[in-house]
């Protein structure tokens, strides 16, 4: 039987996605918001991950209407999978995503699962949502996948065609019925999981994985720093062995590795194992916001510098270098350490939009030339325009252009800071 896919949510995950199997037949695309769709229609991406041109060209039907998914049978699912304020698994788009594809589901439909959960979350919450809201029988009258997605926001090399895919299904058809569909799309080819959890249990780790080490190295930089040592000297002359995992440290926020651990962790107490390991490197990299504050703020009193009342820039607010992406920014941990010593705290940035930003955090930011001078920087996003402006950015950021400048991403050029400059690094 011939595949019609549709995507349910077009994010930074589904969009991308759609847009690529939109390059080979005509498909479906679904999103909640009215305004996203409308803006879609007019060719724009407001994340940035798909060129115009792309978007233009694939021959995608994008709709907020929910009936429009009946007319496939071959459904992905690209929502969101947040954690509540308790850092707790938040399931309610995924369940919410589940309830409107049930009620528009018809017989012999695939329905794959993209969205990053824990191990069994597939077959366990997804499936029993769809037969509720359908009436139908998984595995008999539709059936189940899961295929995580592995798309990094911003990275225009790493992209859906050119990674490996993995795929899977509730049975051996079901199986290679998904894997023909994806690997018609992706170049990379794909992987055959042996099972849904198997799958599952990849995508978690993955990231998992990345989290760890990244909290090693943002620990490496706590003792460093109380030893007087530049961490970022210290990788580069290790980096020197062929066998170096190069790691940085650095804030760890976004929507997938500051996340998707408390996943793991949530089903691992369910079934009576406490993960100290991956808890203990979640709650390392929690607090480096709050690191980054308080050395800054004993580096200003070490200069004789005001603290209470003086004026603090973060250069950059978003999650991570060249995306608009504000979910789960852990630059916040940064204003609000700093705003606790009394600093007043003005944060730009190239690429977020000042209204999401204080719809979530309620923050203010402020254009980039209307910043005040400073008696620091916190260079906390090193987005490109502000690489490419490079150290003469300080020159008005900074008053009378000296001054601290803490270099989260050790991304300056340390050989060419200028005299009148204190430079930190993570």
């Amino acid at each position: 039987m011939e595949q019609r896919v549709a995507v349910v949510g077009l994010g930074y995950v589904g969009l991308p996605l759609a847009v690529e199997f939109g390059k080979k037949q005509n498909i479906i695309g679904f999103d909640i918001n009215p305004q996203r769709i409308e803006e879609l229609k007019q060719g724009y991406d407001r994340t940035n991950e798909v060129d115009v041109k792309d978007l233009e060209e694939a021959a995608v039907e994008f709709t907020s209407s929910s009936s429009d998914i009946s007319k496939a049978n071959f459904i992905i699912v690209a929502v969101p999978t947040p954690i509540t304020d308790n850092k707790q698994p938040d399931l309610i788009p995924l369940v919410k995503a589940s309830q409107t594809i049930g009620e528009n589901l018809t017989k012999g439909t695939i329905v794959v699962y993209e969205s990053t959960v824990y191990p069994g979350a597939t077959e366990e919450e997804c499936a029993p949502v769809l037969e509720k809201a359908s009436g139908l029988k998984c595995g008999e009258d539709f059936f189940v996948g899961y295929s995580p997605e592995r798309i990094n926001p911003g990275d225009k090399e790493h992209t859906f065609t050119t990674i490996t895919k993995v795929v899977s299904g509730q049975n051996n058809e079901v199986l290679e019925t998904i894997s023909d569909v994806y690997g018609d799309v992706v170049k990379a080819g794909v992987h055959k999981a042996s099972s849904i959890k198997v799958a599952e249990a990849a995508k978690v780790i993955e990231n998992t994985q990345r989290d760890l080490n990244i909290s090693l190295m943002n620990e490496l930089s706590v003792i460093f720093e109380k030893l007087g040592i530049d961490t970022a000297e210290v990788l580069e002359a290790a980096g020197t062995k062929w066998n170096f995992l190069n790691f940085s440290p650095g804030l760890v926020g976004g929507h997938c590795i500051g996340v998707d651990p408390y996943y793991l962790t949530y089903k691992a107490q369910k079934v009576g194992h406490h993960p100290e390991v991956i808890l203990a490197g979640r709650k390392t990299n929690d607090n480096v916001g709050k690191f980054i504050a308080t050395s800054l703020v004993k580096q200003m009193i070490k200069k004789n510098m005001p603290v209470q009342g003086s004026t603090v820039t973060l250069l950059g607010f978003t999650f991570k270098e060249n995306v608009s992406d504000l979910r789960n920014t852990r630059v916040i941990d940064i204003v609000k350490e700093l705003e606790d010593f009394d600093i007043n705290v003005q944060i730009t940035d190239a690429y977020a939009d000042a209204e999401e930003a204080y719809k979530e955090y309620e923050i203010d930011l402020s254009p980039y030339k209307e910043l005040k001078p400073a008696e620091a920087v916190v260079f906390a996003v090193p987005h490109k325009s502000y690489l490419d402006e490079g150290w003469g950015m300080f020159d008005h950021l900074l008053k009378h252009g000296k001054g601290i400048v803490f270099d989260v991403k050790s991304k300056l050029d340390k050989s060419d800071c200028p005299e009148n400059i204190e430079l930190r690094r993570l």
